[in-house]
């Protein structure tokens, strides 16, 4: 009988003529996931794979046995387990006439577009902007949102990651004078309009974006960096490794691929987790490995200084001090007495505001939090420690930053991916430590988090040193209506807190 432990020996020299269509194709699936006999890890990980597999074999060893035995003249039958046992044997189609060749599977309209882009670990700033305007078509959009795109067009032109020589410089010219248009027929904040992009257009720069793809192999090892250090599901795992394996078996990963030791070595690792870990656990790998990995996202950032500037470098990296002084920072673009307060850092920062009570800290906080959401992202801004009241109301309104893209809350959510910047005010109301504000940062990576701290009498804010420490910006208010940074970007800024 013919199992996957002696598969490759029982069928060793089968060729096509030896087997009905059917089972043939049932073979050449076998090889595909096997990798020839290679690893049978993906039958083993994969529940549909291992039940197609086993239907087959079934079925082939119908087939052999109606013709007297498998290949090999010293296999004995065994009982078939009950698993995979059968009452009535279906019938089997006769052979195919031998000159008939098998169609090999026809590739969707995806797989063929991959295959003809060039293969890049990150895509160009130029094609990221010019798909993002295209995906704006038929969406409603904000005049905030709008003003959001044309500000970061404007930004990487300006830092020079979009040239005037760049191969796309005319497209981008052509969406940056569109955006503005749309934002003029805005008449004010709350209005909306339905984009519409001429299809001639979209069919053109759909054709330009299809001129890069990203490596199969980087999404996954993306994918894992983002898992390490985590506590993950065995499902999670489990369902990230099977995703490699789809596209190992269906040719879309190969060992052509430049990082198919990488994929091999994550492979072996989600494998060996799974195996531990039934439930779930932390998943750690060696720094050496991680480095590698992070080498290779951050890699075409050190190679190409027109692609895609990083915010920051994770923890446990080593880089060479050559590259880093190559590497290009991309910065938020503060502007006006925010750049005097605390100068222009990256997208997730961390700040810490604190002052003895009344001294105008939470005000300063609501101002921030409305400059953030009118010319950068979405915010959240945690009221715990006054709630939604009248209080926190006459900040907004003194301020006048209520806005579309400002939303308010009395609770901590579990999910803040939607945010680019958070207000936790206070954290000693919220019942945070500093483990707990470094494990959001870990979960919540992209995301910029402002703390705001209570104080003692003495005008020192209540907790350890640790949280000081762990902040890009530090914030003191130490009299009324007076701010004074000294955190890392812009030591020595002031300004007025009630000043508009």
């Amino acid at each position: 009988m013919i199992t996957i432990q002696n598969y490759y020996t029982e069928t060793a020299g089968l060729k096509q003529t030896d087997l009905p269509l059917t089972l043939w194709k049932g073979h050449q699936f076998v090889d595909k996931v096997t990798q020839n006999g290679n690893s049978w890890d993906a039958y083993n990980a994969s529940a549909s794979i291992k039940k197609t597999i086993d239907l087959f074999l079934d079925k082939l060893n119908e087939f052999m046995a109606k013709k007297g035995g498998s290949k090999s003249s010293t296999s004995k039958p065994k009982k078939t387990s009950p698993k995979t046992a059968r009452t009535t044997k279906p019938k089997v189609k006769p052979s195919t006439p031998t000159s008939k060749t098998v169609k090999p599977k026809k590739k969707t309209a995806r797989e063929l577009a991959y295959e003809k882009a060039e293969k890049v670990e990150t895509i160009s700033v130029e094609l990221k902007m010019i798909k993002r305007f295209v995906l704006m078509h038929d969406k409603v959009k904000t005049q905030n949102q709008i003003r959001l795109f044309i500000n970061a067009l404007q930004k990487a032109i300006v830092e020079k990651r979009i040239r005037k020589t760049s191969p796309y410089a005319k497209e981008i010219n052509k969406i940056q004078d569109y955006l503005i248009g749309l934002h003029a027929q805005f008449k004010n904040d709350s209005d909306i309009l339905k984009v519409d992009i001429a299809e001639s257009i979209r069919g053109k720069y759909l054709t330009l974006v299809g001129k890069q793809a990203e490596l199969y192999s980087v999404k996954f090892i993306k994918s894992y960096i983002n898992l390490q250090g985590k506590m993950v599901t065995n499902i999670k795992a489990k369902r990230l490794y099977n995703r490699i394996a789809s596209a190992i078996n269906s040719n879309k990963l190969t060992k052509k691929d430049r990082y198919w030791n990488e994929i091999d070595s994550i492979m072996a690792t989600l494998k060996s987790f799974v195996k531990k870990n039934v439930e779930e656990g932390m998943l750690i790998v060696s720094s050496k490995e991680l480095n590698g990995l992070q080498g290779i996202v951050l890699g075409c950032v050190v190679c190409d200084k027109n692609l895609n500037g990083v915010n920051t470098i994770p923890r446990n990296t080593i880089m060479s001090s050559t590259d880093i002084v190559n590497l290009d920072f991309e910065k938020l673009g503060f502007t006006g007495k925010w750049k005097k307060l605390i100068g222009d850092p990256s997208s997730g920062f961390t700040a810490m505001i604190f002052g003895k009570p009344k001294m105008g800290k939470s005000y300063l906080a609501v101002d921030f939090s409305g400059y953030l959401a009118r010319n950068h992202g979405t915010v959240l801004y945690v009221a715990r420690e006054e709630g939604i009241d009248d209080t926190l109301q006459q900040k907004l309104k003194d301020k006048n930053v209520a806005h579309p893209d400002l939303y308010v809350s009395d609770y901590l959510p579990e999910d803040l991916s939607k945010y680019d910047f958070v207000f936790l005010d206070s954290v000693n109301k919220l019942g945070l430590t500093p483990e707990d504000l470094e494990l959001l940062k870990r979960k919540f990576p992209t995301t910029s988090f402002v703390y705001i701290f209570q104080t003692t009498k003495q005008g020192n804010f209540r907790g350890g040193n640790e949280f000081q420490h762990d902040v890009d910006v530090v914030i003191e208010v130490p009299e009324k209506g007076q701010a004074i940074q000294f955190g890392r970007f812009n030591q020595g800024g002031e300004i007025n807190i009630f000043s508009r």
